[in-house]
């Protein structure tokens, strides 16, 4: 693998395809670390990046915009606005030398702040997309998804002892509410969906999926206004 921490300036080929994990720090349940959504994102961008063509991988964007879990103690957020900003300075600067520039985004709080910054940057000329880590028919938060993928990436963190199951409401249901109440007022567990029965097993090929539709979609390319990666 390929990474922009450890390379020096002349190691980088010309014009390459930056993969950038974009994930929060915030609640989790009881049983899954504050970092899990960073912890996703770097797990999908490096089994990506192996695959792709001239790709480097850069240090993860930590914190994300995760106001609706400020109710929780370990939750920190920086806000769409604040977020917005710091991903179209991010682009700005690294397409100065990247050709492409890949966010890989864990937190679906992150969304309002990448569509913002991915149409700006993509306005200004820069090639930019971005590219969700939602495995189709997952769970919203803290769930069996995330829960399984954690269990095989990094078992150590999971206190799978801990595991309750919170409000399985789909969350298309729950969104107003949780925009305007947050989601301790919905779920006092912090967790969205239920854990119950998730495993290594699944979680590897929960990351093999998303790993395979992400380097698919960088090689297709097709990016719509906002900068979402279809795919």
């Amino acid at each position: 693998m390929t990474t922009l921490a450890g390379a020096t300036w002349p190691d980088l080929p010309e014009r390459p395809l930056l993969l950038v994990p974009l994930g929060a720090v915030e609640q989790h349940g009881h049983h899954l670390p504050l970092a899990t959504d960073t912890t996703v994102a770097c797990a999908v961008a490096e089994a990506a990046v192996d695959v792709l063509d001239g790709a480097l991988l850069a240090p993860a964007l930590a914190y994300g915009a995760s106001g609706e879990h400020e109710d929780f103690p370990g939750t920190v957020s920086l806000g769409t606005e604040a977020l917005t900003g710091l991903l179209v300075e991010y682009g700005r600067s690294a397409c100065r030398w990247a050709g492409r520039l890949v966010l890989v985004n864990g937190h679906g709080g992150n969304l309002d702040a990448l569509r913002t910054a991915g149409a700006r940057l993509r306005g200004e000329g820069r090639e930019v997309g971005w590219f969700p880590c939602a495995p189709p028919g997952g769970d919203a938060h803290a769930g069996r998804t995330e829960t399984s993928v954690m269990l095989h990436v990094e078992p150590d963190a999971v206190r799978i002892d801990r595991a309750v199951a919170g409000d399985t409401t789909p969350i298309a249901e729950l969104f107003p509410r949780l925009r305007a109440e947050g989601v301790r007022a919905v779920s006092p567990t912090g967790v969205l969906g239920d854990p119950a029965g998730a495993s290594a097993r699944e979680g590897a090929a929960l990351l093999e999926g998303l790993a395979g539709r992400l380097a698919a979609a960088v090689r297709g390319w097709d990016v719509d206004p906002s900068g979402r990666l279809r795919g």
